[in-house]
């Protein structure tokens, strides 16, 4: 497995990101959200990355309040700061495509980050919510125990590094259904498992039908949740199919200047 090149990137708020680039020579480059408790530095988000860098360039970033990056996660919101950072730095290295691949959390903030900031190619929104505060399944009222308890935040800081900010959400962020629709032109591919204890497929189906055309909807049989359920079959047809979305963009303008820098700290 490639080393990935460590990278230093702070987002619009000043927030320190920690990330990981596997470089790519071609023009598409994989931006990799993982989901809630995680990290890019982890065993199933390495694997999903050297999965993608088959098919393009990899940028993992730890989202803000988890692993090595700094700040509080705000649980899908400012996160799309995040994102943009990771997209901005993966333009700096040169890539003329980018598809930001999110599982879980991740694939809510993509989708949201997409709709609004834009900037992107396609968009792969993995195991996400569609609608906040869904309580209808027992792993998903533990976390809503632990985001909204001290104890419980304190729990998951001291167990997986996690710091979630205590102040909770005001105003409450436009949720991923309700943006969904912005991302046209630019593709969507929703994947969602038949067997994901988390949230249930009407999930993916509500994503999926608030987004307009170009978009694909992937109800897997046998898939669980996130980045652990990820089969390595699952993520090569994901990476297949951006490679063909991307394709069939406009082409973007011609670059004018001096090369991109390609650095290690942003």
């Amino acid at each position: 497995m490639v080393t990935p090149e460590p990278l230093t990137l702070y987002t619009a708020d000043g927030v320190r990101i920690d990330a990981g680039h596997t470089p790519f020579d071609g023009e598409v480059c994989f931006v990799l959200a993982h989901g809630f408790t995680c990290s890019w530095r982890q065993p199933a988000l390495r694997r999903i990355a050297a999965a993608l860098g088959r098919h393009g360039g990899v940028i993992g970033l730890d989202l803000r309040g988890h692993g090595r990056s700094g700040g509080h996660s705000t649980v899908g919101d400012r996160e799309v700061l995040d994102v943009d950072a990771a997209v901005a730095a993966a333009r700096r290295r040169g890539y003329e495509r980018i598809v930001t691949t999110g599982f879980s959390m991740g694939g809510a903030v993509v989708v949201r980050h997409a709709a609004l900031h834009g900037g992107v190619d396609a968009v792969i929104s993995v195991s996400a919510p569609a609608r906040w505060y869904y309580r209808g399944t027992v792993p998903m009222r533990r976390v809503h125990w632990v985001i909204e308890r001290r104890a419980g935040r304190m729990a998951v800081r001291l167990a997986r590094g996690t710091r979630i900010a205590p102040k909770g959400w005001d105003p409450v962020p436009e949720a991923p259904h309700e943006v969904a629709g912005r991302i046209a032109p630019v593709p969507l591919l929703v994947v969602h498992g038949a067997s994901d204890a988390f949230f249930p497929v009407e999930h993916g189906q509500q994503l999926y039908e608030a987004a307009s055309d170009p978009k694909e909807l992937w109800i897997e049989p046998s898939f669980g949740h996130a980045e652990v359920a990820a089969a390595p079959d699952l993520i090569n047809r994901m990476a297949v199919w951006a490679a063909k979305a991307v394709s069939a963009m406009p082409a973007p303008p011609v670059p004018t200047g001096e090369p991109p820098e390609r650095r290690t700290r942003d």
